[in-house]
């Protein structure tokens, strides 16, 4: 079955095509980044209109990559939630239009399933069960996932999630929007002992996050000193030793409350080189196996909402037959079939 992914949840828009025999062989991308860098942060109004202006050209283009006509699509799979709403409706406009126009049926993907089975598309993925440590811009989740569908959210960020703070912390620093991923390069610099922030939420017993303290203590200690060059990488390194830190933590204790052995990490903020080193190297003493994807399918993209539409239209769930577009901007995994 050949498989066309469409992602607009947020300000992305990812085309793919993923062939259920020979894998992924088209993918796309396109980066509102310099779009949304004049106002420091995403505008959801910019975001969809761009998404509109650019996925016709960029389905024309995924289709001319991979040499597909769309006659030989058997499938079409488009983000439907979660994610902004004006964007999540132009996915889901184009794609369902195009499902009717082609009579291939069509398939509502969860954008957080989407990250949750990207690692699947690498050669060699773990086998269920296992953790999931879903950390994006907008969440930070520890996930069971015992089966494709059978997912038990564990513990999620009471406020900011992950990707935002990292932003939000650069930002004060002085680094342009996005900067989470500078923060992290320049935090490399940094000298580990001069400044050592709290690891929030661990001193108490659970799975769920907060890292809104962590970035208001962060923003107090900007305001107190002159911002240098090694003073900025070392409050970076701080504040990154800190988040890597309170991950770390919490994973550990998903894993020994459920007692799996394999660890998932996803989303964008999965891509953190420290966090990657140090993960692995903390599990590896635990016999943890830990698991991700390439940096390419880490933040948002086609391939991996293709890939999951494959999956679900294969096993006959979720087909929309309709002709209603219906998005879900708060669409909680738990809600989703199992196969």
């Amino acid at each position: 079955m050949m498989v066309l992914g469409i992602e607009t949840s947020c300000d992305e828009t990812g085309i793919a095509i993923y062939d259920s025999q020979l894998g992924l062989i088209a993918n796309q991308l396109y980066s509102q980044v310099k779009l949304h860098a004049d106002y420091g942060g995403i505008v959801p109004e910019l975001a969809s209109r761009d998404h509109a202006r650019k996925i016709i050209p960029l389905i024309k283009s995924t289709l001319q990559e991979a040499n597909v006509k769309p006659c030989q699509i058997d499938g079409i799979a488009y983000t439907a939630g979660p994610g902004l709403v004006g964007a999540l409706l132009v996915g889901a406009s184009v794609g369902k239009a195009l499902a009717f126009a082609w009579d291939i049926p069509s398939v509502a993907v969860n954008h957080l399933e989407g990250h949750l089975l990207s690692h699947r598309m690498e050669i060699n993925p773990p086998n269920f069960p296992f953790i999931v440590l879903l950390v994006s811009g907008a969440h930070t989740q520890l996930i069971s996932a015992k089966d494709i569908g059978v997912y038990t959210l564990l513990g999620e960020s009471l406020d900011d999630a992950a990707g935002e703070a990292f932003d939000k912390i650069a930002k004060l620093l002085g680094i342009e929007y996005p900067g989470g991923a500078m923060l992290s390069k320049i935090a490399q610099q940094g000298k580990p002992e001069r400044f050592i922030f709290p690891r929030p939420m661990t001193d108490r017993p659970g799975l769920d996050f907060s890292f809104s303290g962590l970035k208001t203590f962060t923003a107090n200690v900007i305001r107190k000193y002159h911002l240098d060059e090694q003073t900025r990488s070392d409050i970076a390194r701080a504040f990154e030793d800190a988040i890597v830190d309170t991950l770390i933590i919490k994973s550990k204790r998903a894993l020994k409350k459920t007692g799996f052995n394999r660890l998932v990490l996803a989303g964008g903020v999965s891509a953190n080189r420290t966090l990657r080193l140090r993960m692995v190297e903390m599990m590896r003493f635990q016999n943890i196996e830990v698991f991700y994807s390439h940096p390419l399918f880490c933040t948002d993209n086609g391939a991996m909402i293709a890939y999951v539409g494959m999956i679900r239209l294969i096993n006959g769930l979720e087909i929309d037959t309709k002709l209603e577009i219906n998005v879900k901007p708060h669409w909680s995994l738990t809600e989703l079939s199992a196969i």
